[in-house]
C-alpha cells in the first residue's frame, strides 16, 4: 500500500485528484442522508471529483446537555448503508469510544477520529485494526508536526489507508485560527484533508450552542487547496438555520457547486 494515499472506498485521497468529504453535521434523517449524498455524488461526478458522504450518530461533545445528539448508532448505520448501496458512495462517519470502532468500522468505508480525541491510543489502534481507513482530525490543542504520532499508532496496528484533517488551532476564546503552513507540513507523513466548516466555528460561543462565521468557509476551502490539501471536508444541509448541530457553519447544499468549482481551479493552477 502506499502510504502517501488513503483510499476510502474507491476514493483516493492523495492521488492527485481532488476529493471532497460532504454531508451533514449530523444524520437527522434518512431522508436527509440520500437527499445531500445523491446531490453532492451527482455534483461531483460532473466535476469529476472523488465524494465520501459524511454525517455523524451522535454529537457526544455538545455544548449544552440538552443538545440533540442524534439518531444513534443502529438507526445511523442502517440509514448510512442505504446511502452506500442506493447512492454508491463510500460512507465516514466518527466513533467516540473503542467499542464502537468494531461495529461502525463493518458498516462504513472510513471510521473517523474526532478532534478532541486524536491522542487517545486505545481508539486509535482498535480504529487501525479494524476500519478499512482512518481519518483522524487534528486536535484543536495539537500542532501539525505531532500528529505523526497519531497517524503512526494507526499504521502500528495495521491501518494503512490513514489521512489527518486540519481544523484549525484554538487561539483565545471561542475562536479558532488556521494556520496554513500547517497543511504541507502533515502532508510529509500522510495526505491532509481541509475541514472548511470547523474551521470556521466559534465553540460554544453562543452559550448553550456553537457559533460560526459559515460564509467564510469558501475563503479557507480555497487557501487550503492552494497550499496543497489533497481533499476537502464541507458539512452542508438544504437549510443550514435549521439544522440540529452547527447551523452557524454549514455550507448551504445550493452554494456547493460554485466552492467546488472555484477550488478546482485554484487545484488546477498547482505546480505552475
Amino acid at each position: 500500500m502506499n502510504p502517501e494515499v488513503c483510499a476510502i472506498g474507491d476514493i483516493e485521497i492523495g492521488a492527485g485528484r481532488l476529493a471532497l468529504i460532504a454531508g451533514p453535521c449530523l444524520a437527522e434523517s434518512r431522508e436527509l442522508c440520500l437527499q445531500i449524498s445523491r446531490r453532492m455524488a451527482d455534483l461531483c461526478s460532473k466535476l469529476d471529483i472523488g465524494y465520501v458522504f459524511k454525517a455523524s450518530y451522535d454529537k457526544a461533545n455538545r455544548s449544552s446537555a440538552d443538545g440533540f445528539r442524534g439518531p444513534g448508532l443502529q438507526k445511523a448505520l442502517d440509514w448510512f448503508a442505504e446511502v452506500r448501496e442506493e447512492v454508491g458512495c463510500p460512507v465516514l462517519t466518527d466513533v467516540h469510544e473503542t467499542p464502537q470502532v468494531a461495529p461502525v468500522a463493518e458498516a462504513v468505508d472510513c471510521v473517523q477520529i474526532p478532534a478532541f480525541l486524536c491522542r487517545q491510543t486505545d481508539l486509535l489502534t482498535a480504529a487501525g485494526r479494524d476500519a478499512r481507513a482512518v481519518n483522524i482530525k487534528k486536535g484543536q490543542f495539537m500542532a501539525p508536526w505531532d500528529m505523526a504520532g497519531a497517524v503512526e499508532k494507526v499504521r502500528a496496528a495495521g491501518g494503512r489507508n490513514v489521512s489527518v484533517t486540519e481544523r484549525g488551532t484554538c487561539f483565545g476564546y471561542n475562536r479558532l485560527v488556521t494556520d496554513f503552513r500547517g497543511v504541507p507540513r502533515m502532508r510529509r507523513f500522510a495526505p491532509v484533508v481541509f475541514d472548511a466548516t470547523h474551521s470556521v466555528q466559534e465553540p460554544a460561543a453562543l452559550g448553550s450552542a456553537s457559533g460560526g462565521e459559515g460564509e467564510l468557509a469558501p475563503v479557507l476551502a480555497a487557501a487550503a487547496v492552494a497550499v496543497g490539501a489533497d481533499a476537502l471536508f464541507v458539512e452542508t444541509h438544504p437549510e443550514p438555520t435549521k439544522a440540529k448541530s452547527d447551523a452557524a457553519c454549514q455550507m448551504p447544499l445550493e452554494d456547493m457547486e460554485p466552492l467546488l468549482r472555484r477550488c478546482l481551479a485554484i487545484a488546477g493552477t498547482r505546480g505552475e
